[in-house]
Order: C-alpha cells, then sequence, then structure tokens
C-alpha cells in the first residue's frame, strides 16, 4: 500500500505543475471581473459549478465562450482551465464560463459518461437561461474543450437535440440533461433547439469512443484509471461493453452523430490539435473533420507544429513537459481569431 500511496502522490506532483506569478498579457486583473464557483446544478446532491468571467471593457453584452476541461472524463476539474479562462478575458470580447461536471470515479467511480453529457448539456441550458446576469448574450455562444472537453463540445453541436425524459437506456440512447428550465420537458427544449450555439472550438477532442473502448479505454492500460485511484470498468457500468452494446458506445460518439447539413446545419467549427500529439492525433482529427465536410458542414483545421497533448492546460512544466506561457498563447490566439471571426466580423458584414 506504501508504495503504491508514494506513486499515487507522485502523479498527482507531475500533474499539478509549479506554481508561478503570470505575466500582465496573458492575464490583466483590471480587464475583468470573475465570480467563482457559482453552483448552477446539484444532481443527486453532487455540487456544479463554474466560474464566470466577464470583460470590463464597456460593452453592454458580450459573446459567450463556455469551457469544459479534459482529463479523460476521469480526472482533473475547471482549474485547469484557469490560465485559458483569464487569457481569453484579457485579450478577447468575450464572457468566459469556466464548467465544472461530474466524473467517472466521482461518487465511488459510478458516474456514468451518458450523466456527464447530461451535465454538459445542463450547463448550456443554465448559462442560457442566466448569462444576462454577466453580460452575456445568450444568442452568440461558443463552446470549446480540450481532450474529453473537446468530446464533451462535439456532443453538444451534433447530439444537441437528442434529448429524453426517460434518459439513457439499452433501448433509448436519449439524454436528459442535469439542469432544464423550469416549467419544460427534455422533449420540448429539444424541438425547441435550446441546445444550439453559434460556434465550437475543439482541441484535441476523442470523437469515437466506441473504437477506444474496443481498444482498451475500459482496462488498466488506460492510466487515467490509476490517475483517478479507480479500478477500470464501463463507462456505463460493469454490466456494458462496446461489443455487446455497440450502440450505446456509439450514441455518446461525436463521429457516428454527424447529421447531414440538409437536415440540421452545425454551426462554424475550428478543429486544433498538436503535430506531435500521440494520444489523439493529427490523423484522427482529419479523419473527424472530414466527416464533417462530407456532411456538409464547415470545419477549420489548426496544426499546433511540434506540441503534444494538453498544450492548453494550467500547468507548467507538470505532466508531459507543458509550459503555459509557452505553450498556450500561440494557440489560444488562434481560437481568439476565429471567435472574432465568427462573432465580430461576420456580425458587422450583416450590420
Amino acid at each position: 500500500m506504501k508504495k503504491i500511496f508514494l506513486i499515487l502522490s507522485g502523479l498527482s506532483f507531475l500533474f499539478s505543475g509549479l506554481v508561478k506569478s503570470e505575466l500582465l498579457a496573458n492575464n490583466d486583473p483590471s480587464k475583468y471581473t470573475v465570480i467563482k464557483d457559482i453552483l448552477w446544478a446539484s444532481p443527486g446532491g453532487f455540487d456544479l459549478t463554474m466560474d464566470i468571467y466577464t470583460p470590463n471593457s464597456g460593452k453592454r453584452f458580450y459573446p459567450v465562450v463556455v469551457i469544459f476541461h479534459g482529463g479523460g472524463w476521469l480526472i482533473r476539474n475547471k482549474s485547469i482551465m484557469d490560465q485559458m479562462s483569464k487569457y481569453l478575458v484579457t485579450n478577447g470580447e468575450y464572457v468566459v464560463c469556466n464548467v465544472n461536471y461530474r466524473l467517472l470515479a466521482d461518487e465511488g467511480n459510478t458516474i456514468n459518461l451518458n450523466q456527464i453529457i447530461e451535465d454538459v448539456f445542463g450547463s448550456i441550458l443554465w448559462i442560457k437561461e442566466n448569462i444576462i446576469n454577466y453580460q452575456g448574450d445568450k444568442t452568440k455562444l461558443a463552446v470549446t474543450g480540450d481532450s474529453a472537453g473537446g468530446h464533451l463540445s462535439a456532443m453538444i453541436v451534433n447530439m444537441g437535440t437528442k434529448l429524453s425524459t426517460k434518459g439513457f437506456t439499452t433501448t433509448s440512447q436519449g439524454f436528459h440533461p442535469t439542469y432544464i428550465p423550469e416549467g419544460k420537458t427534455a422533449e420540448e427544449v429539444a424541438k425547441e433547439n435550446g441546445l444550439e450555439v453559434q460556434a465550437a472550438i475543439l482541441s484535441y477532442g476523442a470523437y469515437d469512443m466506441y473504437t477506444s473502448s474496443l481498444k482498451g479505454f475500459e482496462k488498466m492500460k488506460n492510466f487515467f484509471w490509476l490517475i483517478s485511484g479507480s479500478l477500470p470498468r464501463g463507462i456505463f457500468g460493469n454490466n456494458f461493453n462496446a461489443v455487446d452494446h455497440p450502440e450505446m458506445y456509439k450514441a455518446v460518439s461525436p463521429s457516428f452523430n454527424i447529421p447531414m447539413a440538409s437536415e440540421r446545419k452545425l454551426p462554424p467549427q475550428l478543429l486544433t490539435v498538436g503535430s506531435k500529439d500521440k494520444l489523439v492525433t493529427p490523423h484522427s482529427v482529419k479523419v473527424y473533420k472530414e466527416k464533417l465536410e462530407s456532411s456538409g458542414h464547415h470545419a477549420e483545421y489548426w496544426e499546433y507544429q511540434g506540441q503534444g497533448h494538453a498544450f492548453l492546460d494550467s500547468n507548467s512544466k507538470g505532466f508531459l513537459g507543458n509550459n503555459f506561457e509557452v505553450n498556450a498563447p500561440p494557440a489560444l490566439d488562434v481560437m481568439i481569431s476565429f471567435l472574432n471571426k465568427t462573432f465580430y466580423e461576420y456580425l458587422q458584414k450583416e450590420i
């Protein structure tokens, strides 16, 4: 036991990184106001919170960027996106929402992947109902996230109309958002396209949970189980697996759920990945881009030369050797440019 404790402690240190003062160009507190740990839902008594950053530049309302952190659906929380949030609000004209969701390892390692998806669906509905109080414009909303957060953002874009009061079952893979506006049903939210967003930035996201599970995601070879201190198990519980229940795994895989543009037009999307990423390879991201385009949707692709995985994370020389001040700003500048083009340049042309 002592040996295991030492291993976990060492890994925890690697993931935590080193704390150091930030450059003013990356984080200028005079440019924004932040409210931390806003409670937006408590599924089963499990409190879910978000941080909301509002620019101080004087506009009445701003477009909104919603961030979902990575960590393999097993580790981390919104704090890993703190520096990204501060950079975006320091260098862009956007209200930024940094969101917590449940993890597979929570509640005694009993949370299922569909519940995590229902959390992020619920967070979007809460934001749309409440963001006016933070000077956000609910009609101009972008979702983004890295790794697991990229997957969750893609699920919002692709599966935001697949809602059901019955929830996620073996026979009907619908989602019941953790938060739903009072007086409405999941079906009514879906009919109104209540989860519609206007842009998405997906950074080194996982788009095929079916194939990943067949290749061992639910086994000990996936080191995120060890980091979380949990035993490997099925993402829907021990009674399900990708071989016997492929429909469930495909239902949580964005790559299997891209609507044709003639049925539902998806918003502009930017896909990013590091050229040396071995967890989510450039090839896999290009394949997803091709699927989007073959279905009639617009998607841009940006490959970060010389970078591996998790280059957006709030750490310094921690796991994977990333340093936020060195690695993240070039990528964030590309993201801000995409957002500006989508929300400001297009808007000006319309006016």
